[in-house]
């Protein structure tokens, strides 16, 4: 991410709640323990092994943006097995838990 980007994501969400979803691409063999690892994460809210173009979807809350950046880094990054990530940030929840928000 270039600075200027996190510069302006650290500004805008700097003192809000953060919702995200994470997408993970994992070496197969190994994506029950990765799954485990990251299920015992506190942000997690929930956590799929997917068919498709990736393997893991995680959705998890953070207090803020600096959160979230944290956990990205110190938590998920020195995991073993995880190929690649994606992260999307929740803009708008419309729906969630089965309840119209």
């Amino acid at each position: 991410m270039s600075e200027e980007i996190e510069e302006v994501m650290s500004s805008v969400l700097s003192e809000h709640q953060v919702s995200a979803v994470v997408t993970l691409k994992v070496d197969t063999k190994e994506a029950d323990r990765i799954a485990g690892e990251i299920a015992q994460f506190e942000p997690i809210e929930d956590l799929f092994l997917v068919t498709g173009d990736t393997d893991i979807v995680a959705k998890a809350r953070f207090r803020d943006y600096k959160e979230l950046k944290e956990f990205l880094l110190q938590s998920l990054a020195p995991i073993s097995g995880i190929k690649d990530t994606k992260t999307l940030i929740v803009v708008m929840t419309y729906k969630e838990r089965g309840v119209a928000q």
